[in-house]
């Protein structure tokens, strides 16, 4: 019996390059006679032609199975959503905008076939823009430095990985992973293989600052206590100084009454950087709040409109 090997797209609004992406995966999986596959798209609720192109698809290819969501639950539920969907001895994650070449497929199927439970594609290169490329490779430096765990830098997710693997997953019930920090998390062994991404040609990025925002501040909070433990050793710090600022004042101010006068705009600008600090130490503790608040709700990860080919 053929081992299955399951592929995962989400996509939202990819109506120009839904049909380029299936003939470009049908061209590398049709030649890998060994396997099985089976390819699920996960449709966030697209405002244009995507479902019904992705219908047409899976009426002339049972390997096509579809989801579709009621409404758009973001960019880290959905795919998430339908990773857990997946049947296969391995899973492969590729995003629908063409920026995960396809032909890497027999690439991260030979690293499983080597014992490897984690084929994990990173991108040291990229195409993108270079300013947001070193802000990228720079965030991934510092999560890595302050994490519990070593995160694998310049990964996006884009890769395979073993049923086992998928398996726990499902066991920790998530409901809004960090999905390579998890992958981390969970010590398996990972063979890295090193792409250049190329730019999107058609179509318009989905990520936005909130999004990109969202994705950063989840991967810091899901893994890494630091930020509470600085703001702790911040408003020690801060306290201290308060104390050595107010002493002095005091003495300057016996020893030379009429001559010395504590500034307004001094004590102004004091109270001003006090309060923006404060500021920023509750929006830390709000990010860690709000991630035990969504794992308290216990809401489902996505609500489905319809499936398609699915048993």
């Amino acid at each position: 019996m053929k081992s299955i090997i399951s592929i995962i797209s989400p996509c939202y609004n990819e109506e120009s390059n839904i049909e380029e992406l299936y003939q470009r995966v049908c061209n590398v999986i049709d030649k890998l006679s060994a396997y099985d596959f089976e390819y699920i798209f996960v449709d966030n609720a697209s405002t244009d032609d995507t479902v019904e192109i992705l219908k047409k698809l899976a009426k002339q290819d049972p390997r096509i199975k579809v989801i579709v969501n009621n409404r758009n639950f973001g960019h880290i539920r959905s795919p998430y959503w339908g990773v857990l969907q997946t049947r296969g001895d391995a899973t492969i994650y590729l995003a629908s905008d063409l920026q995960d070449p396809p032909e890497m497929i027999p690439e991260f199927i030979a690293g499983w076939e080597q014992g490897y439970k984690v084929v994990m594609a990173a991108k040291p290169v990229s195409d993108e823009n270079s300013i947001v490329n070193y802000l990228r490779r720079s965030y991934y430096k510092a999560l890595d430095n302050i994490s519990d765990v070593s995160i694998t830098r310049d990964a996006t997710g884009f890769g395979l990985y073993d049923r086992s693997v998928i398996d726990r997953i499902r066991k920790i019930n998530d409901p809004y992973p960090y999905f390579r920090g998890l992958i981390d998390e969970l010590g398996y062994s990972v063979l890295i293989i090193d792409f250049i991404q190329p730019r999107r040609l058609r179509g318009l990025t989905k990520n936005n600052f909130y999004s990109l925002y969202d994705m950063a501040m989840l991967g810091i909070v899901s893994h890494s206590k630091v930020p509470l433990r600085l703001a702790s050793l911040l408003g020690f710090s801060l306290g201290l100084i308060s104390i050595f600022v107010a002493v002095i004042t005091f003495i300057l101010k016996v020893f030379w009454w009429n001559r010395f006068a504590v500034g307004l705009m001094f004590a102004i600008s004091l109270m001003c950087f006090m309060f923006s600090v404060i500021m920023i130490l509750i929006g830390i503790l709000g990010e860690y709040i709000g991630v035990i608040h969504t794992h308290v709700k216990n809401r489902p990860i996505v609500v489905e409109r319809e499936r398609i080919n699915f048993d």
